[in-house]
């Protein structure tokens, strides 16, 4: 790819991230465009700038009225120059960019509102010590000419009051750089706050967590979403604003550093020039394999941490195995994956650091190639030799900020590329959600499928995603109120692909499904889902855990034969790993004892028995029918017939029947016809 057009590639997805945190939606939802977000960053340094001359005229005008003898042995010529800047067109041109600058957020005000002032706020204040901390630089580039001019001379008084004014300026510049220190942390750790947050919410949301199947290696696009909301995601906001700040500086040190080498020796700026552009060119090309190297870094140690976590989760079924050879035999594959990337990488930064030393150790021999002759012609003083050197090294070092941070900005365009392609494939979840919910043109579907009175399935066809395997094909049926479903085939028929179809996990492949809303649906599993939390916390899920009384629990919890977890664990609020602690009919008990204190109207149970005694099975069935409950159910043994009043017969090749539950045989051959 073109490196002009891979630049602007990452340019545009580093706005994508940044920009709707400093910049919101406007009241019609729509983004701010990038000529926007551009002005607002032009316009705080325009009232930066116009702030720092403000305090500099003042800081100036107080230290004179009160303590001048001050004034003039730690700020000498600074009057001077701050009066030429106002009696000149400079420092009206500052102030009149200032006042637009000020106009352009007023303009913005309400879209700047609910604390998104605030990131501009210490923006602005973080650029400003910016502008202080350079001004100190400048000044000290003086300050050590004169140090060596006076020791040539041997001007002891003059020397013992150019350290005095050196003293001052350290003094000063500590506690800003202190300050600067906290400040670009803190507005990183906000924005991390506000993005992980947002990530979250979105991934959360149109069950794109389930959409995305994280654990399916072969599905590349996206992988290990939890390393890209926590682990990227915080060095995403660090480092943006850790080299926004840096290029910024770089910029400033550049232009007010470039003077002062111009007032020395013109030929000395542009042999800096010459030698920066020349070094940056060969690093940057010599450095864009760092970037894939970087994101594939970044992938594959997730996979290794992911696989870590695996063992950590089902330690007590991989010892029951006695797996652990096999076990760790995979985490060495993913070791191995990792350790092998990170040696092609760490043999391409050996080398480009080879590259940065020679270009470091190079550069410090040009100020005395040219200095040199002029002072030897005696047209400078000594003192320009140290100046010259200081000058020079503080531009250098801001136009070769490319060569000396190449390996942080491959890392960190790698970490863009990540969780921007997270962002993006989250919200095109939401959009095809969206798509999906309307006719065509725009139009609302005349009744969303989820807010049916029944679950209706019409002219189906099932075809698991990712796959061109026909399960089921025409398939039409009806539950409604107090309706039981039993469905029953030979393994691998698509009984559980039936339940996800029917509550909407997955898509028909053609026809129409139409389910009760949200709340009135739900669904449980073979292996119910334990989620890090409180035993309060378990038996509400999904609903907030103040939704029932701990009387309410402890009477559901008898009601499906726990009655013994309530002794164990009085205080309803202890948490523990509760998938290591309950056995798995436990487990299922649990599950049951969440559906009755929800009490949706239709319930999907997929093998929710099958660690249970068949009395136990038979007492929670029948709890659901005394709630008249309508539930479909998979499962394989014969005794659930007696809880169902329709059978659906599925025979693994797309066909199926619909059969009375009452004398239905789970011996008998499978039909074929629909």
């Amino acid at each position: 790819m073109n490196p002009l057009k891979a630049l602007r590639e990452q340019l545009g997805k580093l706005q994508r991230l940044a920009q709707p945190y400093f910049l919101p939606l406007d009241a019609n939802g729509q983004a701010a465009s990038g000529a926007q977000f551009l002005l607002l960053i032009l316009a705080l340094v325009a009232v930066v700038v116009g702030v720092t001359l403000l305090l500099l005229t003042a800081a100036v005008g107080v230290s004179g009225a009160l303590i001048p003898e001050l004034q003039g042995r730690f700020l000498p010529g600074v009057p001077q120059q701050v009066a030429s800047l106002w009696s000149g067109p400079v420092g009206p041109v500052i102030m009149g960019l200032a006042a637009a600058g000020s106009f352009c957020f007023w303009w913005f005000r309400g879209r700047l509102r609910q604390g998104r002032w605030l990131p501009w706020l210490l923006l602005g204040v973080i650029i400003l010590l910016i502008l202080v901390i350079n001004g100190i630089n400048v000044g000290i580039s003086f300050i050590a000419r004169n140090v060596d001019n006076t020791l040539v001379a041997y001007d002891k008084d003059g020397f013992w009051k150019t350290v005095a004014i050196y003293a001052f300026c350290l003094v000063l510049a500590l506690p800003i750089r202190a300050i600067q220190s906290y400040l670009i942390p803190k507005l990183g750790l906000m924005w991390r706050e506000w993005l992980s947050s947002r990530l979250l919410q979105r991934y959360m949301s149109n069950r794109a967590y389930y959409v995305l199947n994280p654990n399916d290696e072969s599905q590349e696009e996206i992988d290990n979403p939890d390393q890209r909301i926590s682990q990227d995601t915080a060095s995403f906001t660090a480092t943006s604003l850790s080299v926004t700040v840096e290029i910024l500086s770089a910029l400033l040190t550049f232009f007010s550093f470039i003077i002062v080498l111009l007032s020395i020796n013109s030929t000395l700026a542009l042999w800096l020039l010459i030698y920066s552009v020349a070094g940056t060119a060969v690093v940057v090309f010599a450095s864009r394999k760092l970037v894939n190297l970087n994101y594939q870094q970044l992938k594959l140690e997730a996979d290794f941490r992911y696989g870590l976590v695996h063992i950590r989760d089902n330690a007590e079924s991989i010892a029951f195995y006695r797996g652990e050879k096999q076990e760790t035999h995979e985490g060495e594959r993913r070791l191995g994956g990792a350790i092998r990337n990170y040696n092609r990488l760490i043999i391409w930064e050996a080398l480009i650091q080879v590259i940065q030393r020679s270009y470091d150790y190079f550069s410090r021999f040009l100020p005395w190639l040219v200095i040199a002759p002029i002072y030897f012609a005696k047209q400078v003083d000594f003192g320009v030799f140290g100046q010259a050197s200081i000058a020079f090294s503080q531009v250098l070092f801001s136009v070769s900020y490319i060569v000396n941070n190449i390996d942080r900005l491959a890392a960190f365009s790698a970490s863009i590329s990540r969780l921007e392609g997270f962002q993006s494939k989250v919200e095109g979840i939401a959009a095809a959600r969206a798509g999906a919910e309307n006719g065509a043109g725009g139009e609302l579907a005349p009744k969303p499928a989820d807010k049916a009175s029944s679950i209706v399935v019409r002219h189906v066809d099932l075809v698991p995603p990712r796959s061109s395997r026909t399960l089921i094909r025409d398939l039409n049926l009806t539950v409604g109120p107090q309706q039981r479903l039993l469905v029953v085939g030979p393994s691998g028929c698509g009984k559980t692909s039936f339940l996800r179809l029917v509550s909407g996990l997955w898509p028909a492949a053609s026809g129409q499904v139409e389910r009760p809303p949200v709340g009135e649906l739900m669904f449980i599993p073979q292996k119910p889902y334990m989620l890090l939390g409180s035993l309060r916390e378990q038996l509400c899920y999904p609903q907030p855990p103040d939704r029932f009384n701990d009387s309410q629990l402890r009477h559901v919890l008898t009601e499906v034969r726990l009655p013994e977890l309530v002794q164990r664990y009085p205080d309803l609020d202890i948490k523990q790993d509760w998938p290591r602690l309950l056995s798995l009919g436990e487990q299922q008990r649990l599950a049951f004892a969440r559906l009755l204190l929800n009490a949706p109207r239709y319930v999907v149970l997929d093998e929710a028995t099958s660690a249970l005694d068949v009395g136990t099975e038979k007492l929670l069935y029948e709890l659901l029918l005394q709630r008249d409950l309508a539930f479909v159910s998979v499962g394989h043994r014969p005794t659930l017939v007696d809880y169902h009043d329709t059978v659906l017969e599925l025979d693994g090749t797309g066909g199926w029947r619909l059969l009375p539950a009452a004398g239905y045989s789970f011996g008998r051959t499978v039909g074929t016809d629909a």
